[in-house]
């Protein structure tokens, strides 16, 4: 019998059959159907608003890039500066290279303003740049690789949010509220974003061009310019690793994967990725040349010398096989070269030209910091180093007396302020302010040496800049310029002085034809006129002859190109030859005169005495720099080659010394120094500021100028004179350091002490030209005339109208003093002792302290008992007064020990009394004399009470 159903047992089960649904939808989706009448859900929030609504307004910038996306989609609303980004998830992926520049509104406009390298990460509704960690890697084992990367972890840098998704790419962010909101983070000071403007913004396949203009916290307006791009991977790039006996830049990162101290830091040197188009040829063009652009803002007829000097370094390339390594374009706004090309872009290399009136030129780069390969270089000249004609005195002679102080001496100055020459060549009514300055700073580290207060972030304001702080050094300040600006200026001078005497010698010739023709009759004068050749004019740059002018330009450019290479400065360049084989027939015009253009290289200037004249400048290339581009840029990376090129470094030719090593022992290892026998330069320059000395007045200052123009021309020459003393008194205590490494073929000792002979030679040119009356070529006729033009927006109206020759003369003895007498250099003859053999001739601590002594106070042997003197004429001058109590000052305190540091303090400390007691004898012996005029005999009485004043405390102690 079939069963039969009743209706309501039939609808009794579908019941059960929907609630057992329903409770599955609850289980699954956490949420019951409403029941029938209820309203109607509402559609789910959307997570980011619509990106239609979002970009209301805006306009893509489109991709110029033939046809293919943009790195990143840019989209802009210029009317008040809004800008958005989106990214695509292939270059979510991707490591960013972020390059800064500083494009209008400073000084520096243009320079490299550092870079940032890093990737950006999605955090839920938040998009972050993180910076990974590349100091610290490890290429061991796997375990040594897990625990590197937990212990050293990535950075996040910054953080946005994500305001909305653009389809087919994704996270869109508020791009003028991160590189405007955020510019401190970029370029370390703020701007004001709600006066923002965009001044570029361009896209292409591998990078965007952004640029903002805003003003800063006091209203000037700034370009902030960023070259967002990536970093292209599988080049076939391959690291080279640096080598000591080579100047590199490098890129360097601690592998806590090695155990070995030689391995624990690799270091890789920076250079481009030159390749051959035809690997099977010896000598190919490379496939990837590197190209530099010369801003159109460069001057016309300055052009030729930037391209010289940029195209100086292909015979290097050439020479390793590689052709047309570098080419030039010229970039011009009259026919609209290349003015699509924005120097800040990444892809560019720039040589540029500041009209900022400073005297400078730097040539940075960027670069890889996972490789050490560059990818991007611009060149900054500036027109103050052509256009200086003077620099105020208190500027540059402090840095020139200072230069090359170590920072053991720095120390002991910050410690011992009314010595250090920054104070004591100061105006009198600032050198309390500078003392004081000095005890409230306290101690430094390293002395304050600037190797140790460089800010590496921001690169052109001090000498270290760039070299550390940095995973990838780069050359961050160069002051090559400023060297030749200090020589252009006295080229300046000369020739204003040889012009003069040009005119006068053709006037008196002139004047003597015309007697010779007298009598001559008027027909063969007639014939005379027509056969004599018209005299050649010279052809001027800016006033300077361009003969000197020009091949000056092209060796700058050729000394920043070679930064950009990857080749830091190399200041033991100019060691190489004597000066009468730089001034040879074998050298003038066939060859330069230095072993490389990295060097601070003077002029050659010549002097009366000279028999001929060499080049001014460097005419090429030296040969370190062949050979270091050889060892950087050879295509072959076989170990094997690359030792038998290093094994060259013991060669003559290939000297190299760095920034490091100018405040070392070395005095070949020096800026602004010149030739082999650096005591000949250094009378060479004494020479040339004594000639001229003698034809400011007559020659110099012509009718109708101020006669402050002769003060500024005496302070030149002084300059020349203070810089030939300071480069020689690196000489005293001197050691030659030698890069060689064991096995080396003909391989130095690394350290090599100077000559005795040398050291004595240097010592006595410093006194003779420092402590010495008539050194400074001073006459009452000259110093009445040193005359002051008050101008409250140049020398400042407290300045004295009258040249303070007591105070300027004493601040350079003063200095002079501290050049010699300082921890570094006494302690350097003191150890040198010790390294000397035993039969070696050397040069003493009694040596150097009697030397000075007995000059100092040589009038207290040569009192003539018959003189009468007087103030007028007294026995001691009052130069040599303010000397002897300089130095009596120096010799108490080191008497006491509590103001001399380093190993020879004791050494010093008892000589110092011993001199003491021998001046202070020999001045009794003179007091006897009754012919002594009032003012020697007070100051000698008065030395005499500080002498025993002094030696009785000690005795209490």
């Amino acid at each position: 019998m079939k069963q039969r159903y009743h209706y309501k047992t039939i609808f009794s089960r579908v019941l059960s059959t929907l609630a057992i649904f329903q409770f599955m939808a609850v289980c699954a989706f956490g949420q019951a159907p409403k029941p029938p009448g209820a309203p109607p859900a509402s559609a789910p929030k959307p997570q980011y608003p619509p990106y239609q609504k979002v970009f209301e307004g805006y306009k893509e910038v489109t991709s110029r890039g033939a046809d293919m996306p943009s790195l990143m989609s840019i989209w802009t609303r210029k009317k008040d500066g809004q800008m958005l980004a989106a990214f695509s998830a292939k270059h979510m992926r991707s490591r960013y290279y972020i390059a800064l520049t500083v494009a209008s509104g400073e000084t520096y406009a243009g320079l490299q303003a550092g870079e940032i390298y890093g990737y950006w990460k999605q955090y839920d509704k938040r998009l972050a740049f993180v910076v990974p960690n590349l100091e610290v890697r490890s290429s061991g084992e796997k375990e040594a690789k897990m625990s590197v990367n937990r212990l050293f972890t990535d950075r996040v840098l910054f953080d946005v949010p994500i305001i909305t998704m653009l389809p087919k790419w994704g996270p869109v962010i508020d791009m003028d509220s991160l590189l405007v909101g955020k510019a401190s983070t970029f370029f370390g000071f703020s701007v004001r974003p709600q006066l923002s403007s965009i001044k570029t913004a361009e896209a292409f396949p591998g990078n965007v061009e952004l640029a903002f203009e805003a003003p800063n916290a006091s209203g000037l307006l700034k370009t902030l310019h960023y070259s967002i791009s990536t970093i292209p991977s599988n080049t076939g790039y391959k690291p080279r690793k640096a080598d000591e006996r080579v100047g590199y830049f490098v890129t360097y990162f601690n592998d806590y994967g090695k155990y070995s101290d030689d391995e624990n830091v690799v270091r890789y040197i920076n250079r481009w990725n030159l390749q051959k188009a035809d690997p099977k040829l010896a000598v190919s063009p490379v496939k990837n040349p590197i190209i530099f652009y010369i801003e159109h803002t460069t001057p016309v007829r300055y052009r030729r010398w930037v391209r010289d000097g940029v195209l100086k370094w292909n015979k290097a390339f050439e020479k390793v096989g590689l052709a047309d390594a570098i080419e030039v374009r010229y970039q011009d706004a009259t026919t609209g070269n290349h003015m699509e090309k924005h120097p800040e872009d990444v892809r560019y290399n720039f040589v540029r030209w500041l009209n900022n009136n400073v005297g400078t030129a730097i040539g940075p780069s960027r670069v890889d910091p996972n490789t050490g390969q560059i990818l991007d270089a611009d060149i900054i000249l500036t027109d103050g180093w052509i256009r200086h004609y003077w620099k105020q005195f208190h500027k540059v002679l402090p840095d020139i007396v200072t230069e090359g102080f170590s920072p053991e001496t720095l120390s002991w100055l910050n410690q011992n302020p009314q010595w250090d020459p920054k104070v004591r060549l100061a105006p009198p009514s600032q050198r309390n302010h500078l003392m004081a300055l000095s005890r409230k700073i306290g101690a430094l580290p390293y002395g304050g040496h600037s190797i140790a207060d460089n800010p590496n972030k921001l690169l052109g304001d001090q000498e270290y800049d760039g070299l550390s702080g940095r995973t990838s050094q780069v050359n961050g300040m160069c002051r090559a310029a400023e060297c030749k600006s200090m020589d252009i200026a006295m080229m300046r001078f000369l020739a204003y002085l040889e012009e003069e005497e040009e005119e006068e010698e053709e006037e008196e010739e002139e004047e003597e034809n015309k007697k010779k023709d007298k009598d001559a009759d008027s027909e063969e004068k007639e014939d005379k006129v027509k056969k004599a050749a018209p005299k050649k004019k010279k052809s001027l740059l800016d006033g300077i002859p361009e003969d000197f002018v020009g091949p000056l330009i092209a060796e700058l450019v050729a000394h920043e190109v070679g930064h950009t290479l990857g080749l830091r400065h190399n200041f033991k360049a100019s060691s190489v030859y004597t000066r009468d084989e730089i001034n040879s027939d074998e050298i003038r015009g066939k060859k330069p005169y230095a072993n490389s253009v990295m060097d601070y290289l003077p002029v050659n200037m010549k002097t009366k005495s000279d028999k001929q004249g060499g080049d001014f400048t460097m005419i090429d290339i030296g040969e370190y720099d062949m050979w270091a581009i050889e060892f950087g840029y050879t295509p072959s990376s076989n170990p094997k080659d690359l030792k038998k090129i290093l094994s060259r470094a013991s060669e003559p030719g290939l000297a190299y010394g760095t920034d490091e090593d100018t405040y070392g022992p070395d005095p070949y290892a020096r800026r602004y120094d010149f030739a082999k026998d650096t005591l000949s330069y250094a009378k060479n320059q004494i020479e040339l500021a004594n000639y001229h000395r003698e034809r400011i007045l007559d020659k110099y200052v012509k009718e109708g100028e101020s006669w402050s123009k002769a003060r500024q021309g005496y302070e030149m020459t002084l300059s020349f004179q203070a810089r030939s003393l300071s480069m020689m008194a690196n000489w005293i205590g001197g050691a030659f350091l030698h890069r060689d490494k064991k096995g080396d073929p003909n391989g130095r000792e690394p350290i090599e002490v100077v000559p005795a002979k040398d050291q004595i030679e240097a010592l006595d040119f410093v006194i003779e030209n420092s402590f010495v009356d008539k050194a400074f070529g001073l006459s009452p006729k000259l110093l009445r005339h040193l005359a002051l033009d008050k101008w409250w927006d140049s020398f400042g109206p407290f300045d004295e109208p009258a040249w303070p020759v007591h105070d300027r003369i004493e601040g350079i003895q003063s200095s002079v003093l501290t050049m010699v007498l300082n921890p570094s250099t006494l302690g350097r003859v003191y150890d040198n002792e010790l390294i000397s053999d035993e039969d070696d001739e050397v040069l003493t601590l009694p040596d150097v302290m009697s030397k000075i002594t007995s000059n100092i106070f040589m009038e207290l042997e040569e009192v003539n008992d018959d003189e009468k003197y007087t103030s007028r004429k007294p026995l001691i001058s009052s130069l040599r007064r303010n000397l002897q109590s300089e130095y009596l000052d120096r010799l108490i305190q080191f008497a006491t020990r509590s103001r001399m540091a380093g190993p020879s303090s004791k050494a010093i400390t008892s000589l110092s009394r011993l001199h003491l007691r021998k001046v202070n004898s020999k001045i009794e012996n003179l007091l006897e004399n009754k012919n002594l005029d009032d003012y020697t005999y007070a100051h000698l009485t008065d030395s005499q009470a500080r002498i025993k004043k002094a030696l009785d405390a000690l005795f209490v102690m």
